[in-house]
């Protein structure tokens, strides 16, 4: 029996380890620094961050999802991003990631949001084309830009 709470803050060892399965699975576990401390203020301070859905099966958590709103100008109204989703392997193609998604649609559509997006690495074709059965589109005319690190730091001092 698949279900999907809300996240609370017993579950923060749960989330970080999923998280590093997520990057495990990404080729970019090094970039993971993320610790309990840190998920705990982030997702569960006065003014969270971000906040998080576990499916579970059974007792066993079987995967997640990490999002958070975003604004569109053009729209006038803000938007759902899911940051992270992730089913672990062993729970794979039993419809996990799909009720994930539709309970992230049904809370966009509930909080009165324009759209709800996600990015996805481009070597990833399992996924883009999971999402496309769904109704996703790419948008391919767009491209992330990103500044972090040391380059973040010299542009925030920059006059």
């Amino acid at each position: 029996m698949i279900r999907i709470e809300r996240a609370t803050e017993r579950d923060i060892p749960i989330i970080l380890q999923m998280i590093r399965e997520l990057a495990d699975y990404e080729r970019m576990l090094s970039d993971v620094v993320a610790t309990e401390a840190r998920l705990r203020e982030a997702l569960f301070s006065a003014k969270p961050d971000a906040e998080v859905v576990i499916a579970y099966d059974g007792d066993e958590a079987a995967g997640f999802a990490l999002f958070f709103h975003n604004f569109s100008t053009f729209l006038g109204r803000r938007g759902l991003y899911l940051e992270d989703l992730f089913v672990k392997p062993s729970f794979r193609g039993r419809g996990i990631g799909k009720r994930l998604l539709v309970e992230l649609a049904r809370i966009a559509i509930a909080r009165g949001c324009g759209r709800f997006e996600w990015s996805v690495l481009d070597w990833n074709e399992p996924s883009i084309g999971f999402y496309k059965s769904l109704g996703a589109r790419p948008m391919d005319d767009w491209t992330i830009y990103r500044v972090s690190g040391s380059a973040l730091t010299e542009l925030a001092g920059a006059e």
